[in-house]
């Protein structure tokens, strides 16, 4: 699988004088584990718009000074660039089959805020550019991060093309995806603290995969959280580096055509390992 990233990706949407989990250093211990990527280009306005209002695409253009837009998510004068970056990288990782290692990640946008570190919705963003150039009519987003992937799910909550499927803890930040939420083409799988690589296994294998193979995606897209890594300090999940290789592997054997864009994953002594899982999981 063709890793797909830009070295801009290190330096934009930097938080000048602010800690934040989401910060530079992520995407530089991946640029510095692995030798080499795709380079990735910024995605258009248009593209961006495919999901988002203009107005709210305008107000995070017009940011020339760090602001807070919710009490998690900041931005700068470089975010919009940053984000253009790591939308166009995700849009690249489904035309080639790749996974995009970007930052910030995208899972938690809405059509007209940000929310969770998050400010475009890069897998959804791709999964139009897949429907609208692809020719790839139906898609599935297997999202594996420990918060639920409520952007994405209100962004198709009503379109019969998109299947979202979010495995998460719960109860959890941001407070959705529990139980009872499962509508058409929703699946939400909550995971109780101390979950692992066993119930991880068994909700691909008796809610995820039926669901997916029901559905017959011509591509599935896999927003790739390792936050639920034992040793990830923002969650109480305790999925291991082989568990993230097998749910990798499940995510490549229910389609033929696959991508996957990088979402959250706060520990940098880890992160590079599981994404190599991830990898070869995927079957890089």
């Amino acid at each position: 699988m063709e890793l797909i990233s830009n070295a801009q990706l290190v330096d934009l949407h930097a938080p000048v004088g602010v800690a934040n989990p989401e910060f530079p250093g992520r995407l530089q211990v991946l640029h510095e584990h692995f030798a080499g990527f795709a380079v990735g280009e910024p995605a258009s306005r248009e593209q961006v718009e495919l999901v988002h209002a203009a107005r709210y695409v305008d107000s995070i253009k017009s940011i020339d000074t760090l602001v807070w837009l919710d009490p998690d998510t900041y931005a700068g004068a470089s975010t919009f660039d940053g984000a253009l970056l790591a939308a166009g990288c995700a849009i690249h990782a489904v035309e080639v089959g790749g996974f995009a290692l970007v930052r910030p990640p995208g899972h938690h946008a809405l059509e007209s805020s940000a929310m969770g570190f998050c400010i475009f919705a890069n897998v959804a963003i791709a999964a139009r550019h897949a429907q609208r150039e692809l020719g790839l009519e139906r898609v599935v987003v297997v999202d594996f991060d420990v918060h639920h992937g409520n952007g994405t799910e209100e962004i198709f909550r009503h379109d019969p093309s998109v299947l979202t499927v979010s495995l998460h803890q719960w109860p959890f930040w941001p407070g959705t995806g529990g139980p009872g939420s499962n509508a058409d083409g929703i699946v939400n799988v909550p995971l109780s603290a101390g979950s692992g690589d066993a119930e991880y296994a068994h909700a691909f294998a008796e809610i995820v995969e039926p669901a997916v193979a029901a559905f017959a995606p011509d591509l599935v897209i896999v927003a790739a959280g390792f936050d639920a890594h034992r040793d990830d300090p923002l969650a109480e999940l305790t999925v291991t580096v082989e568990g993230f290789r097998e749910v990798a592997a499940r995510c490549a054997s229910m389609s033929p055509r696959l991508a996957a864009v990088l979402e959250g994953g706060y520990n940098l002594a880890t992160l590079p390992t599981l994404v190599e899982a991830a990898c070869e999981g995927f079957g890089a």
